[in-house]
């Protein structure tokens, strides 16, 4: 692939100004990020420079290194940052009034942030694996995020359906893994917009693992019934 990136910082004005330095420091680290995001989405992690990020964003080497030790630490900044995104969208729909529409609801939304945002997308699920230990340990700390949510959801399942049965505790560590790893799929193929074609599926699955059949028919039947566009 061209190393070329279409997109470039827009750096603060040169020369003397009043701006105090945690402002310029946030900024810096705001392109910073940004640019390694595109460049490793177009060119993959190990064809992406350091020379190559600060030229993008328009910040000095000594400035990306005093906020990063070195590349992989930006690209794992660029992962947690995007994570965290996805995880504080997800777990704002506490507020929906059962535990089956904050489900089903939810589903929709993750296939769709993953779906929207294709150049994340790819440097997530292309090129994590091969910026090495470090950025592994970032996988493994989100993915013990989304268990934690996962696990919660159970518990409120059941306290709102007391007679389901205790959930087993591999079943988040599965729905992790499961749910993660057709997204990938979709990505590796380069097929993200077909995510949102999961939503039944991936909901049936979640449904089905988290309570019983008969729940996950009953929310399914009713989601089926509901007109296009109406929610």
């Amino acid at each position: 692939m061209s190393s070329k990136v279409k997109w470039r910082g827009d750096p603060l004005p040169r020369g003397r100004h009043k701006l105090p330095a945690a402002v310029v420091r946030a900024s810096q680290r705001e392109r910073i990020v940004r640019a390694m995001l595109e460049c490793v989405a177009r060119n993959g992690y190990e064809a992406t420079t350091v020379p190559e990020v600060v030229a993008t964003a328009r910040v000095s080497r000594n400035a990306f290194y005093e906020l990063f030790k070195d590349k992989t630490d930006c690209f794992i900044a660029v992962c947690d940052q995007g994570a965290q995104e996805l995880l504080a969208e997800l777990v704002a729909l506490a507020s929906e009034p059962d535990w089956t529409r904050a489900l089903l609801e939810g589903t929709r939304r993750y296939l769709r942030w993953w779906q929207e945002r294709p150049g994340f997308s790819r440097a997530y699920f292309l090129s994590l694996p091969s910026a090495g230990a470090r950025a592994m340990r970032q996988r493994e700390r989100q993915y013990a995020a989304f268990r934690a949510m996962f696990e919660d959801l159970g518990r409120r399942a059941r306290a709102e359906q007391p007679e389901l049965a205790p959930l087993p505790a591999i079943v988040p560590r599965v729905l992790v893994l499961a749910i993660t790893e057709l997204v990938a799929e979709e990505v590796r193929a380069g097929a993200v917009e077909r995510l949102g074609e999961l939503d039944d599926d991936v909901a049936s699955l979640a449904l089905r693992l988290l309570s019983d059949e008969a729940t996950a028919e009953r929310m399914l039947a009713a989601q089926a019934a509901v007109p296009t566009g109406s929610g």
